[in-house]
């Protein structure tokens, strides 16, 4: 099973290219949720959300629709105290419901394969059992076997990511290591990636078909091997990633 989504929801440039501009912005939810059946949750990296607001998106989307929440920015970049009770507090409405697809360990740059840092992948996957979690690296120096062996033991998902091609940053490889197969579209925009005065301007991406064909297969493969792959486009600004989504689902239909 393959879910095609878009990751976040409430962007005011959406408003035209997305949304009516009469749509109430309590509405935008339920509104592309009848465009995509699965989306990733971003704010959660910033702030712990209460359940009451949680519950609030299970309930603004149809049966069977699934969320992939951002771990909070304390379990993945501060990592010194991480609560991770109180994350998984946050985010039972959704897994009572059905609806929690995985936890996204977004890991920063700086995150390298230290010792320390390999151990505190056990400690993370303690900290959130028993939900399925995928983790995501931006340093090229976990491109290795033997990450993907410990990922594998702990059945933790590797986040595949379609970038600028920078040495770098990680690579465009696709591994099922875990029970969910995980794919990010950020867009290519060399340009812009690390010189930029606003943040949307690094996933300012218009995808080609040419370019997402290289994906199609590494989709299907990972499908095979997991038992649900989530590929979210990210290239967000001004509504490119609902573009992504409709490219990719074209694609996987021709395959």
């Amino acid at each position: 099973m393959i879910r095609l989504g878009v990751s976040g929801w409430s962007y005011d440039d959406w408003v035209g290219p997305v949304y009516p501009p009469d749509l109430p912005r309590r509405e935008w939810l339920a509104f592309l949720a009848r465009r995509v059946d699965t989306i990733e949750v971003n704010v959660t990296y910033y702030r712990v959300p209460g359940a009451r607001t949680v519950a609030g998106w299970a309930e603004r989307t149809p049966e069977g629709f699934l969320f992939s929440v951002k771990a909070h920015r304390s379990l993945t970049h501060e990592r010194e105290q991480p609560d991770f009770a109180a994350f998984l507090r946050a985010v039972e409405p959704l897994r009572e419901s059905g609806k929690l697809a995985c936890i996204l360990a977004q890991f920063p740059y700086a995150f390298r394969p230290t010792p320390v840092n390999r151990e505190y992948l056990y400690r993370l996957r303690e900290g959130l059992a028993p939900l399925p979690v995928v983790v995501e690296f931006r340093n090229r120096a976990w491109a290795t076997e033997e990450t993907f062996e410990q990922l594998e033991e702990l059945r933790l998902g590797f986040c595949a990511v379609d970038e600028p091609r920078f040495r770098n940053l990680m690579p465009p490889i696709a591994r099922a290591t875990g029970p969910v197969g995980y794919v990010r579209f950020h867009g290519r925009n060399y340009e812009k990636w690390w010189q930029h005065e606003h943040a949307w301007e690094r996933y300012d991406y218009t995808y080609s078909e040419e370019e997402l064909s290289e994906w199609v297969p590494k989709l299907r493969q990972l499908a095979r091997q997991t038992e649900v792959t989530l590929a979210y486009a990210n290239n967000h600004y001004r509504g490119q990633s609902l573009d992504t989504v409709a490219k990719l689902r074209r694609l996987l239909a021709a395959a």
